[in-house]
């Protein structure tokens, strides 16, 4: 019995570790995706851009019946430097000096799930790309 708690006890422990260990090393990942975005978006590569977004970000551009190309380049999304990044599991936030974006990590990779957020205080952020 006494195996067995110890046992416990150091699983528990190496979750923590990975769980507390992991998040930081997809970090630079998570704010390399937003760079990425950023870059395409600005380079007037809206086919890339709109590549590097999580598909329901994508299709939620279509909403209003234009291409996810068409629709991005008409996007004032400011990006910026990195100010910060936080990770949770497949979940991300970038800050950026001129933004915020949030990404989704797939099999295939980070992929931006809202850009152009602003933050409303207690309330969901607003953002002009979102799922």
């Amino acid at each position: 019995m006494r195996f067995r708690g110890v046992s416990a006890v150091a699983v528990g422990w190496t979750l923590l570790a990975c769980v507390a260990g992991c998040a930081p090393a997809a970090a630079p990942s998570a704010a390399r995706a937003a760079q990425d975005f950023y870059a395409a978006v600005q380079g007037g590569q809206a086919e890339r851009a709109c590549a590097l977004l999580a598909p329901e970000a994508a299709e939620s551009l279509r909403a209003g019946g234009q291409s996810c190309v068409t629709a991005i380049g008409e996007l004032d999304l400011p990006g910026g430097r990195v100010l910060g990044t936080e990770v949770w599991g497949d979940e991300a936030q970038v800050r950026l000096s001129g933004d915020t974006v949030f990404l989704h990590r797939f099999p295939a990779g980070w992929r931006v799930r809202g850009a152009g957020c602003t933050s409303r205080g207690d309330l969901p952020y607003d953002c002009e790309v979102s799922t």
